[in-house]
């Protein structure tokens, strides 16, 4: 059916309701920063003093997960590429299971503030340092794609300037996060959580009413082949099937639950070990509310524009834009409401840099600064904390411009989770699940699992796969009204793109077109992979690491030490026995 349109534009009632946003989760850092004077320690300002409880942890982690590339990407997925993605729920099932059971212990017995420290523990220092400069790049170049994500949110559909929208961001961002620490990080997040999931709803609700109902929704997917939830086939080099959406999935969002800072600096700061795990799980239903939420929203952008699509017609310059222009279309005309759903990703975005910068000055404090200054006291750290949040802020600002050049934000940041996000979490699987694995073998492994998802990530932007393997649904403009020049416009648009990706296409081989057309999900399993397989290889090759070090491994039996080696082992039981930090 048709989809009538609203006129309407960012009127004063919108703009009141994105300030008040900024605001409330300007003054919640400012709150902290009172209430929190007693934050005489860096573990005081980045973990909570670990005073935190499940609940809002729980949700500051949905809230993480929830940033403005899930808002804008996940939508423009499901419009394009049809609700298969829908199979993410079994993989967030096993992240969360994953990330509780087999990482959560080690790094909860430990009492670490970085996970990065257990590396050290694990193998030595210098695997200890690429761990963190590896997990700094990714942080840095994600936080710039989802600054620049609610900015182009707020330009589709305002006069704002787009580089006064990413500057407001991070500097409000930076405010709270430099001023109240983790609990204003966490706080905040709660507040935001509410406002996402908010907005979403309204975007649906109002969807829903011009469709006719969910039924006329789901009829409408269906005869546009949205609902292709039956490929399973085995193919690597397809882009979304039941296969890697779930292996690929699980190892990819692994890679960031279980290992990543951002998301170990919180549950970590939990009172015990038990409200940590039940944050982790109360977490995954939030991931499965968003996960609906998106993939309807989607459903819905497509019941209403399949006869006319706004990318292929010119109406909007990204497929990310899709969604802002779906809001102006519809709520246009309902004072207040195109602003909530701005606001909305906007505070997507500040949960997600908040936690960010955050995480940032945490492991430059426990794994660069601390290491090689002792003499520093804990107030001085304390306030090296709040400098560097101000300072990994005004990074970030600066990295939103390369976002600009990445296409699709949300492919573009699980790739960059697969390039840095798979070496890392293989790393830390082969410590933690073989015990004879040495740090030559942790050190090579990681370089070539690296290596390795760095070739396949920069190939694959610079030789786009073809599109019977990436498998985009057919975008209709039959019933569109618009002007000769835009017509044109999008068919000069798609030439170009098919002659350059033809001609990088018949200037390759077919061996490098295949490894270049994998799925951008199995980057990250390809990567976890390579890094155990080699580091194990490496490690029978030169021998057991001997020495002194305390060797920190789960799934030993009964706290038995290492065979052949006199590293103490803390088995996967002794971490289960103790509760209290």
């Amino acid at each position: 059916m048709p989809a009538p349109l609203v006129s309407g534009s960012f009127g004063t009632w919108d703009y009141v309701v994105f300030v008040a946003i900024l605001l409330i989760s300007a003054l919640v850092g400012i709150y902290h920063a009172v209430v929190g004077r007693g934050q005489q320690t860096s573990e005081d300002f980045l973990l909570g003093s670990w005073q935190m409880s499940s609940v809002p942890v729980a949700l500051s982690l949905t809230a993480s997960f929830m940033s403005a590339v899930t808002v804008l990407g996940a939508p423009y997925d499901t419009y394009h590429f049809g609700a298969v993605n829908s199979y993410f729920a079994i993989a967030y099932m096993l992240v969360v299971i994953i990330s509780a059971e087999v990482f959560l212990p080690v790094f909860y017995r430990l009492g670490v503030t970085s996970s990065y420290e257990y590396l050290e523990l694990r193998f030595n220092r210098w695997v200890r340092l690429c761990g963190t400069i590896l997990f700094m790049i990714q942080t840095i170049f994600y936080t710039g794609i989802v600054i620049y994500a609610p900015a182009l949110a707020l330009n589709q559909v305002t006069n704002f300037n787009l580089w006064g929208s990413i500057v407001s961001t991070g500097v409000v961002c930076t405010f709270y996060c430099t001023l109240g620490g983790l609990k204003a990080v966490v706080w905040t997040d709660v507040f935001q959580i509410v406002i996402m999931v908010i907005g979403l709803e309204a975007v649906l609700v109002r969807a829903m009413l011009l469709n006719g109902g969910i039924s006329n929704v789901l009829n409408a997917a269906e005869n546009g082949g949205r609902l292709n939830f039956w490929n399973f086939s085995p193919n690597p080099s397809y882009r979304h099937t039941f296969w890697t959406i779930v292996i690929g999935g699980t190892f990819t969002w692994t890679g960031v639950y279980g290992v990543n800072q951002a998301q170990v600096q919180r549950y970590i700061s939990c009172k015990t070990r038990t409200q940590a795990k039940a944050a982790l799980y109360m977490n995954l239903i939030g991931l499965w509310i968003i996960l609906v939420f998106t993939v309807l929203s989607g459903l819905c952008m497509y019941s209403l524009y399949h006869d006319c699509d706004p990318w292929t017609s010119g109406k909007v310059k990204a497929p990310d834009q899709l969604l802002p222009y779906m809001v102006l279309d519809i709520l246009g005309g309902y004072p207040g409401l195109p602003g909530l759903f701005v606001a909305c990703a906007y505070s997507g975005t500040l949960s997600t840099v908040s936690s960010s910068i955050n995480a940032l000055a945490a492991v430059t404090v426990e794994d660069l600064i601390k290491p090689h200054f002792t003499t520093l006291s804990e107030k001085e750290l304390s306030w090296i904390s709040r400098a560097l949040s101000l300072l990994f802020g005004a990074v970030c600002v600066g990295m939103a411009g390369l976002a600009s050049m990445m296409g699709s934000l949300l492919q573009a940041a699980l790739t960059v989770f697969g390039i840095v996000g798979g070496p890392v979490l293989g790393l830390f699987t082969l410590g933690i699940l073989s015990s004879w694995a040495n740090c030559t073998g942790g050190i090579v492994g990681l370089i070539a699992g690296f290596v390795f998802a760095l070739w396949i990530g920069i190939g694959s932007q610079m030789h786009p796969p073809p599109l019977e393997v990436t498998m985009p649904l057919n975008l209709s403009i039959a019933a569109c009204n618009f002007s000769q020049l835009s017509n044109e416009t999008s068919r000069t648009t798609e030439t170009l793109f098919t002659t350059v990706t033809e001609m990088f296409r018949n200037n390759r081989s077919e061996t490098l077109d295949s490894w270049y057309s994998l799925s951008y999900l199995y980057l990250s399993t390809f990567a976890t992979l390579i890094v155990i397989i080699v580091g194990l290889i490496v490690s029978l090759l030169t021998g057991s690491s001997g020495g002194d070090r305390i060797e920190v491994v789960g799934w030993q039996p009964y706290g038995d030490s290492v065979t052949g080696n006199s590293n103490l082992a803390f088995s996967h039981m002794e971490l289960d026995s103790t509760e209290e930090k």
